[in-house]
């Protein structure tokens, strides 16, 4: 019972411990979650509890697809499936048994479920290439004064290490009529979206520029954003990407309705849409003497008559003195004796047989052996090469540059944002992760319709998915990145010091257990022996002082020691004669030999037997 409650008493404090290293990151996360409520102007939402949070419903929106130029929920499996088509091409100059676009497609519900009516487009397999493509209500011509919104979700349910995420706006002609033939190769106008393999993250925009002169086409790749966006791509949450891209030439790109990368066509993209106006002279040579050196050496310096250009950096110390001991004629590595040549040495190919080096025995215990060296220090009078001093170049020209002429190809492209329209909307991936989905694809011309169509749709998972974290369960899991295997092998760690301080603690608490039962009078398993003799010397004192049998009958299973059975010839002799009287004092001298052996088997039973001579002394 004690060691229960000394158990229990640590354990219980341990448990206390806990709690209160926990409280800091508990209140932590809600002020964090708190915080996140806020909205554009500062305002913060009441956090109530769980069971008090409305009840939050996700319906399929309903939209006027007039209003779009695209626009699919994928809640509808049956009308989406009408309107998507897979690619039936091959990927060109890539081996045959991977070029096929075999990547399979499906419409099902996402692993966190919303609701049963929410539906996405899922890419189920991996390392395999996969290409789906949809047309559009319309072409979208980029000739009005309307922006182009391009708004999607991305639910990476695995997670990502290398594969893109990202969509195509296909431009419009003949490579669009037949989209089971979409393939890399493809035309298109923007292709946007995140992308990750390994430590590169990037969130494409990508836009595809026509030479207004010669007709050529040349990728424009927007810079980064300054923000590293790498949750996306672990946390396997829904994210919501939108491109705004506007007649003025601005664009604006948000991720979870926060603006990450935004500026000009003109001046946020690698290579520049417009050309410089000059180049260099191709026809431009940089003259013989053309003298372009800023220093040269001073032609009236002379080195001093005391400089040695070949003096060396080092020299032998010469106060060195071999040591003593020191073995000149024996060699430090010597052929192994016990070597012999392998049986299957052949000399005319593999050359003579020598005997591989090893240590010299004998230069073990000598300072050394071989020829001695002294040792090199530095050399006062080394000073290295001479070089004249650098002075002024007095004929110094500057550094050459070729003229600069008129650029042939130059152009001024101030409406890069009239691309080529388009007509079609495509994914064409290659991804080592698998169930990545998308959901909720619009292309419309109107910011707030899109934030409306997100507002029904992206909002309302997300506000669901982050109360639903607030509870205790999906928190934790939520911080073990829904990875609880992992995690759980983590505590199971944990457990083995909290082990062996238990295990600890129980040896403890028995020890002191053990300790206090040595303190009573109760009879222990290391005293039944000297209890037994203590008992059979008492009823041989009894016997001796005329004390009646029945104390000896009292006890019938004492044992006798040698020792009682002596003390009672000695008191019969006593009582015939004064002759045997003196005997019987020899035989005590005796006994009392025989008691200083009997003490090296047990000091319990010396002391017994000293307290009975006592009281025969007396008689």
């Amino acid at each position: 019972m004690r060691f229960k409650h000394f158990l229990g008493l640590h354990l219980g404090s341990l448990l206390v411990m806990l709690l209160i290293a926990s409280t800091p990151l508990v209140r932590a996360e809600v002020e964090q979650d708190f915080a996140d409520e806020a909205d554009e102007d500062g305002k913060v939402e009441d956090v109530q509890e769980d069971n008090e949070l409305e009840e939050i419903v996700y319906e399929s929106p309903v939209y006027d697809q007039n209003k779009f130029y695209f626009a699919d929920h994928f809640d509808d499996i049956a009308e989406s499936r009408k309107r998507w088509v897979k690619s039936q091409a091959k990927k060109d100059d890539i081996a045959e048994e991977i070029a096929k676009y075999d990547g399979i497609w499906d419409w099902e519900p996402p692993q966190r479920i919303v609701s049963k009516k929410d539906i996405g487009l899922v890419l189920k397999s991996k390392a395999k290439h996969a290409a789906i493509a949809s047309k559009l209500n319309k072409p979208f011509t980029f000739k009005g004064d309307s922006p182009l919104v391009v708004q999607y979700e991305v639910t990476m349910q695995e997670g990502q290490e290398c594969g893109g995420s990202y969509i195509k706006l296909l431009s419009h002609g003949v490579h669009t009529e037949d989209l089971t033939k979409f393939n890399d190769k493809t035309p298109y106008s923007i292709m946007f979206g995140p992308d990750k393999c390994g430590s590169d993250i990037k969130l494409h925009f990508i836009f595809r520029h026509v030479n207004p002169i010669n007709g050529s086409i040349e990728e424009k790749h927007c810079k980064k954003p300054k923000d590293r966006l790498e949750e996306p791509f672990k946390d396997k949450l829904p994210h919501l990407y939108q491109l705004v891209l506007r007649p003025d030439n601005t664009f604006e790109i948000s991720v979870d309705h926060k603006v990450v990368n935004q500026g000009s066509l003109l001046s946020e993209f690698t290579p520049a849409v417009n050309p410089p106006r000059e180049i260099d002279d191709p026809e431009d040579k940089k003259p013989k003497d053309w003298d372009e050196r800023e220093k040269i050496p001073d032609p009236t310096a002379k080195k001093p008559e005391d400089w040695d250009d070949d003096a060396p950096p080092q020299i032998p110390d010469p106060t060195a003195v071999m040591p003593d001991g020191w073995l000149e004629d024996e060699a430090q590595m010597i052929p192994d004796p016990s070597a012999s040549k392998p049986d299957d040495w052949d000399t005319e190919i593999d050359g003579e047989w020598e005997a591989p080096l090893i240590d010299n025995p004998i230069c073990e215990k000598a300072p050394g052996c071989g020829e001695w060296k002294a040792p090199l220090i530095p050399n006062k009078e080394y000073k290295g090469k001479w070089r004249a001093p650098l002075i002024d170049n007095p004929n110094y020209q500057g550094k050459w540059a070729a003229r600069k002429i008129p650029n042939p190809d130059y152009f001024e492209d101030l409406t890069p944002f009239k691309m080529t329209p388009i007509s079609a909307v495509g994914l064409e991936l290659w991804s080592m992760s698998e169930s990545i989905l998308f959901d909720n694809l619009i292309i419309a011309d109107d910011i707030e319709l899109a934030r409306d169509f997100a507002a029904k749709t992206f909002d309302i998972k997300r506000k669901y998915i982050d109360k639903e974290s607030k509870t205790l369960w999906h928190r934790l899991m939520r911080r073990i990145n829904y990875k609880p295997g992992w995690w759980a092998l983590y505590f199971v760690y944990l457990l083995i010091p909290v082990g062996c301080y238990v295990f600890y603690l129980y040896g403890r608490a028995k020890e002191e257990s053990n300790a206090e039962a040595k303190k009573t009078d109760a009879v222990q398993p290391d005293d039944v022996d000297a209890t037994a003799t203590a008992g059979g010397d008492a009823d041989a004192a009894a016997a001796s002082s005329g004390s009646n049998n029945s104390t000896q009958k009292s006890s019938p299973k004492t044992k006798k020691s040698d020792l009682d059975v002596k003390d009672d010839e000695v008191e019969e002799k006593g009582a015939e004669s004064a002759a045997a009287a003196a005997a019987a004092t020899n035989s005590g001298k005796e006994s009392q030999d025989d008691d200083a052996e009997e003490a090296t088997t047990g000091e319990t039973t010396t002391k017994s037997v000293r307290k009975r001579r006592v009281p025969k002394d007396q008689s």
